[in-house]
């Protein structure tokens, strides 16, 4: 059988996570980003998200984005900046109010309808 497709750049989960450590390691916490910890491992952020699918790879990549995105969930805790906000709504974070809307004993649309017309 013929492999097709490019071999992949780490053939171990154990050799990517060396190289996220390392740039979580020499990297300050405030400056993690995904993007620099896809340079780091010198790959796009497609490729790290397909990294992400592959067994075995699925919790080492899953665990170094985790770790950034806490890195900007204390930031805004910290700071409070629109940066750190933007960031997170990026890991799936929602900005949003929501309202429960309780139409228990709320009229049918016969019964309004069907209402007595008011006198004049």
């Amino acid at each position: 059988m013929t492999k097709t497709g490019r071999p992949l750049r780490f053939k171990t989960p154990a050799a990517l996570e060396k190289v996220i450590t390392k740039y979580l390691d020499e990297t300050p916490r405030e400056e993690w980003t995904v993007t620099g910890l896809c340079l780091s491992c010198n790959m796009t952020k497609t490729l790290m998200n397909d990294y992400e699918k592959r067994e075995g790879f699925d919790e080492v990549v899953s665990i170094a984005k985790l770790k950034v995105e806490n890195a900007y969930e204390l930031s805004l805790r910290k700071n409070g900046r629109a940066g750190d906000i933007f960031a997170l709504k990026n890991f799936g974070w929602k900005d949003k109010t929501e309202q429960d809307v309780n139409l228990t004993g709320a009229l049918s649309v016969s019964e309004i309808l069907n209402a007595p017309k008011p006198k004049s």
